[in-house]
C-alpha cells in the first residue's frame, strides 16, 4: 500500500512539473505576443496618420483640366 501511494505521489509530482513548465512557456509566449501587438499598434497608428495626411493633401489639389486642353 505504501509503495502504491509513493508511485502515485511521484506521478503527480511529475505531472505537476510538466504543467509548471508548460505554463511558464505559455506565459513567455503571451508576453512576447503582447509586446508584438504593442509594436503593431504603434505602426498602425503611424501609418494611419500618414494616410490621413496624404488624403488631406489630395483634397487641396483642384480638380481642373490641364493647360493643354
Amino acid at each position: 500500500m505504501q509503495d502504491n501511494s509513493e508511485e502515485r505521489l511521484v506521478a503527480l509530482e511529475t505531472k505537476l512539473s510538466y504543467l509548471e513548465d508548460y505554463v511558464n512557456k505559455l506565459q513567455d509566449v503571451a508576453v512576447s505576443q503582447s509586446k508584438e501587438i504593442d509594436v503593431l499598434r504603434e505602426e498602425n497608428r503611424v501609418i494611419s496618420a500618414r494616410f490621413r495626411e496624404l488624403l488631406d493633401s489630395l483634397e487641396d489639389i483642384p480638380n481642373r483640366k490641364p493647360p493643354h486642353y
